[in-house]
């Protein structure tokens, strides 16, 4: 059974290390803010202007002043800071950011992305991702195993122009948790009744196989 928007971002908040800076993108990455295990103390970064943001607002507690980069409103923690999108940048620039999570339109099996642009749609803009992809520490994608046509979206090399080259080191699908390195993906989990065959014939890069696999812990 495939995972769901939130089981990703409850997996991907498992790697979420304490005193860490952390990028949220837009999509799926935005719900790790609501899967932070208690009494961890980690700092969420937004690109527009906050350093210090908290989980979503329950219904009716929205402040429309208080928006992420993907115009969703939002809370704020205590010492909270907000600033201009140059002072933002700088931080992200100066590598910053211990962790960055974005959504990806494919992924290559040597750690390419492309998430920001089909050639013939329209763009609003290039956003942040490339300045994030250029200078975190850290990239872990959360992004759907395939397109809604049944086609891998972890390819031996990216259709779709890139945002960021050799930049990712996990990808965290509704299928699998999978680290990239050297050989291509490597299956470190798959989700509860999703057989490694099933991940084999979906993936369409280099897949390597390291023995048994455990089903992820949902």
């Amino acid at each position: 059974m495939a995972l769901t928007k939130e089981q990703i971002a409850a997996r991907i908040a498992r790697e979420l290390r304490e005193g860490y800076y952390v990028n949220l993108g837009i999509g799926i990455p935005t719900l790790v803010a609501n899967y932070i295990p208690p009494g961890m103390q980690v700092v969420l970064q937004s690109e527009n202007g906050l350093l210090g943001m908290g989980p979503f607002p329950f219904e009716g507690e929205e402040d429309p002043d208080l928006i992420n980069a993907g115009k969703q409103t939002i809370t704020t923690v205590p010492g909270s800071v907000f600033f201009d999108s140059a002072m933002s940048f700088g931080m992200i620039r100066a590598g910053k950011v211990d962790l960055t999570v974005l959504g990806a339109m494919e992924v290559s099996d040597s750690g390419d992305i492309a998430n920001w642009k089909i050639p013939g749609k329209m763009v609003k803009g290039m956003g942040g991702a490339m300045d994030l992809v250029a200078s975190a520490r850290n990239i872990v994608v959360a992004m759907m195993h395939t397109n809604p046509k049944g086609e891998s979206k972890l390819l031996p090399a990216c259709t779709l122009p890139l945002t960021g080259v050799r930049c990712v080191r996990k990808v965290v699908s509704d299928l699998a948790v999978l680290d990239i390195t050297g050989d291509g993906f490597v299956l470190r989990e798959r989700a509860p009744g999703v057989s490694v065959e099933e991940i084999r014939e979906k993936t369409a890069g280099r897949l390597v196989i390291p023995g048994d696999v455990p089903e992820i812990q949902v």
